[in-house]
Order: C-alpha cells, then structure tokens, then sequence
C-alpha cells in the first residue's frame, strides 16, 4: 500500500518482489524469464517488462537481449553507457559524410 492508500501499481509490485531476490543471487546469476515471471505473478507481460526495465535503470541488472536479464556486477552500466555513446558518435560521422555527399557543390 502506498501512503495514499492505494495499492502499489503492478510493475513496483515486481521490482519489488525481484530485489529482495536479487539481494540473495550473486552477479551474473539468470533471473527468470519474462514468461515464467508472467506465470508467477499473475501479470501481463508488458508489466514485467516495465517491473524488469525499473530494476536496469537502477543498475541491479542487465539484459543480455534473447539469453534473459542477469544480476549486475554494478560496472555493465558504465560499459553500456560508454558503449552507447560510442555507436551515438559512429553514427553521427556517418551522417554527416553522407550528408556531405548530398549536398549539391556550390551551395
């Protein structure tokens, strides 16, 4: 219950639920699947979804795409971070050559 009264919404229930797991696991350990979390809880797949992704904003895990969401060592943040702004640069060079070769000579 929150402090309204109200009951917490379903994803917060996850994450919730999830962390006290995680505090047990080690880093690298496999969480569940999303379907088997769905059976678990009763809840729709997007809502385990959104439970999952509030625990990756906190750093508490990483998702390995197809393999399933793994226990954060607390430095793949970091390491997405810096790799993301890596492509982020890639790209925008990229771009930016093509563009350049669009651009009509003389204007």
């Amino acid at each position: 219950m929150t402090a309204t009264g109200a009951p917490k919404p379903k994803a917060a229930q996850v994450a919730d639920a999830l962390r006290g797991e995680i505090k047990k696991m080690k880093p690298g350990d496999r969480l569940p699947s999303q379907r088997e979390l769905a059976e678990r809880f009763g809840f729709a797949g997007q809502t385990i979804q959104n439970g999952l992704a509030a625990l990756r904003s906190e750093g508490l895990i990483v998702s390995a795409g197809n393999l399933g969401n793994f226990v954060s060592d607390g430095t793949a943040s970091n390491d997405d971070i810096t790799e993301l702004r890596s492509q982020i640069q890639a790209l925008t060079d990229r771009v930016a050559a093509l563009e350049s070769r669009l651009t009509p000579s003389g204007t």
